[in-house]
């Protein structure tokens, strides 16, 4: 079973929340249409840097959506 991991509200037309476990270096991104992903093996670095974008949408979009495996919860 998964672990409910924290998520922290982003502002974005297409994100609605980004949580991130640095022990399993899981990203977990709830959009704004209630689907929530988990994208395994990213880098905290990764993480920083999706956060501090200037747009998480495009962020996530070039360079964690199809760079990783993922799954939907």
């Amino acid at each position: 079973m998964e672990k409910k991991m924290n998520r922290d509200p982003v502002q974005s037309s297409n994100i609605s929340s980004v949580g991130y476990d640095d022990v399993s270096q899981t990203l977990e991104v709830e959009f704004n249409n209630g689907g929530i992903y988990q994208y395994f093996d990213v880098p905290v670095a990764e993480y920083t840097e999706l956060m501090r974008s200037e747009s998480v949408g495009t962020y996530f979009s070039a360079n964690i959506r199809t760079s990783y495996r993922y799954a939907r919860l």
